[in-house]
């Protein structure tokens, strides 16, 4: 097969080259869009980043074409529509950090929880005393999943190695998981009322925009923590800095701040420079982080050598099972 990568990384291609060895490759550094086309035009799969865009008028300049592979979650840079009439098939990457950002959850949980940051910010000044840095255990405290996608079950299987108590709202239910991990489902409120910590793990969309704004902040256990790790707009900045100031809640751990909706695909923070500045200029007068119970993290969540690396193996995987004829369902946009 031949195949043509665009928006390539240079530490992406022994991972390809090794994968794909019994085919022809080739490599770009640049998206895919019209004035280029030439470079794509004898491929017979096409894998692409989310700046790449395969609109009807690109796509007929690919005759041809019968795979397009992207190498991310979303696809609305590609004419599904067009694809199918074609009959080109398109894959995604469904999933590639579910327990990365899991991980990444617990690290700002314990350094709430054991004011690691605290403590480091107070050794750099040299100040070795202690005051002020009781923290408290995990154990049998009660953790409140909004959420249990496939990130969520990481969580709960994370927090139930601390021997946590775990209680979880989702729309969907499932009980046989429920038992299996040893968790409780309840009611959003409920979980709001009853949890220590509450971390989200849920898509943003309209209906849920401002999931936790300053009414269901009022419904938190006080000295409650709170982790979002998710997106941005699932929270009301003016909500929280209610909830901390009143001693509602007594930390925040944040990932992503309300403001970076333009970011789609985390990953976009590794191609796009002009992104990275503009999340910059959103975190530097931030109000939020001058709150010393507050830790944030630059939207990094994903951000792990092997994490990236599965999307990789797993875009070479979709094109092997493509020349086998088996490529996997829940990878098939259309």
């Amino acid at each position: 097969m031949r195949i043509a990568f665009f928006e390539i990384q240079g530490w992406e291609k022994p991972i390809l080259k090794r994968m794909l060895k019994k085919h022809s490759l080739t490599f770009f550094k640049d998206p895919l869009k019209l004035e280029n086309i030439e470079k794509a035009k004898n491929a017979e799969v096409i894998s692409v980043f989310i700046y790449s865009k395969l609109d009807k008028k690109t796509i007929d300049k690919l005759p041809k074409v019968k795979l397009i592979t992207t190498r991310s979650t979303g696809f609305e840079h590609i004419d599904i529509r067009e694809c199918a009439k074609r009959k080109i098939d398109v894959a995604n990457v469904p999933a590639y950090g579910e327990n990365t950002v899991a991980e990444h959850t617990f690290a700002l949980i314990l350094a709430l929880s054991r004011n690691v940051h605290k403590s480091y910010l107070r050794t750099l000044q040299r100040d070795y005393s202690i005051e002020g840095l009781k923290g408290f255990d995990l154990k049998s405290k009660t953790l409140g999943v909004i959420g249990s996608g496939r990130i969520g079950k990481h969580v709960i299987r994370i927090a139930r190695g601390f021997e946590m108590n775990v209680l979880v709202a989702d729309k969907h239910e499932d009980d046989f998981l429920a038992e299996q991990l040893n968790f409780k489902y309840v009611s959003f409120n409920e979980l709001l009322k009853r949890s220590d910590i509450i971390t989200l793990h849920v898509p943003y969309s309209k209906e849920n925009h401002h999931l936790i704004d300053k009414d269901t902040v009022k419904m938190m256990k006080k000295g409650s923590i709170l982790i979002n790790t998710a997106r941005g707009a699932l929270v009301d900045t003016a909500a929280l800095i209610y909830g901390l100031d009143k001693k509602i809640l007594a930390g925040v751990g944040l990932d992503v701040l309300e403001g970076e909706e333009f970011i789609k695909e985390e990953k976009e923070l590794l191609y796009n420079e002009k992104n990275i500045k503009i999340l910059e200029t959103l975190v530097e007068d931030h109000i939020l982080l001058a709150k010393d119970n507050v830790v944030f993290t630059p939207h990094i969540a994903f951000y792990s050598k092997e994490a990236l690396e599965r999307i990789i193996e797993k875009t070479a995987e979709n094109i092997l099972s493509f020349v086998d004829g088996k490529l996997e369902k829940d990878c098939v946009v259309c």
